[in-house]
């Protein structure tokens, strides 16, 4: 299937690896222009040169969206080398673990902080890109830890949570504008973070198939799809759900 986004221009955060990674592969795939971003430098020039080869352009800075001040900066970066922005996937590497009453003040507003508010920011410096042109796509990177929490990422949990209630209403807000919003919710794929918790001994999804399923949100063919909450987890929320 043709997504019809071939010549747009796509901000995806966080995309050096893993999931930020395998949507930008995804969407260059498509032929859409990109701008990544992560704070190491080194996994983000290997990153480039991997989607550099598929034929798109390719924008790569080292930034850490959680500094308020990068969002704006990042779409403004965008515009000028790109011409513009059409599409965003907000990504964020998760908080640390931790119980629901060992973790303090500092470390909630830390988790939602880089996992809630970097996510608003950058959708409102991103949608006065899109709003004129009666066309935009956002895709926020959340967890099905959304619809069942995940015992031990009190953080993670919390502040996610929070987003997929700010994006719904967002979404609602947007909707006459042609812009749509929506969050994808990945369960245990075989990335980094989840190897890192010691999720490795459970089956893990591959980050292409996530990557796919995102650029199909954003893409021409998902204009009637706005304030969702789509899990990728191999049916894992559903399960949980069974009697």
């Amino acid at each position: 299937m043709d997504l019809g986004i071939s010549g747009k221009t796509a901000l995806v955060t966080a995309s050096s690896k893993g999931l930020g990674l395998a949507t930008a592969r995804a969407l260059a795939g498509e032929g859409v222009n990109l701008t990544i971003c992560s704070r190491g430098e080194g996994a983000l020039g290997e990153a480039e040169r991997q989607l550099t080869e598929t034929g798109v352009r390719v924008l790569a800075i080292a930034a850490d969206v959680t500094d308020q001040d990068w969002p704006q900066r990042l779409v403004d970066m965008t515009v000028d080398v790109h011409g513009g922005l059409d599409i965003l996937v907000a990504n964020a590497g998760g908080p640390p673990p931790g119980r629901s009453l060992e973790v303090d003040d500092e470390a909630i507003l830390d988790a939602v902080n880089a996992n809630l508010l970097s996510s608003v920011r950058l959708v409102r410096a991103a949608v006065p890109q899109m709003e004129p042109h009666g066309w935009g796509r956002i895709c926020l990177v959340t967890s099905f830890s959304v619809f069942d929490p995940i015992p031990g990422l009190a953080l993670s949990n919390t502040a996610r949570t929070g987003l997929l209630a700010w994006a719904t209403t967002a979404a609602g807000d947007l909707a006459a504008s042609g812009v749509t919003l929506n969050l994808a919710c990945p369960g245990l794929h075989a990335t980094e973070r989840a190897i890192a918790l010691g999720m490795g001994a459970e089956p893990l999804g591959d980050p292409d198939d996530f990557g796919h399923v995102v650029a199909f949100l954003c893409s021409e063919q998902a204009a009637g799809i706005t304030g969702a909450a789509v899990p990728i987890d191999g049916g894992a929320t559903a399960l949980a759900w069974l009697p």
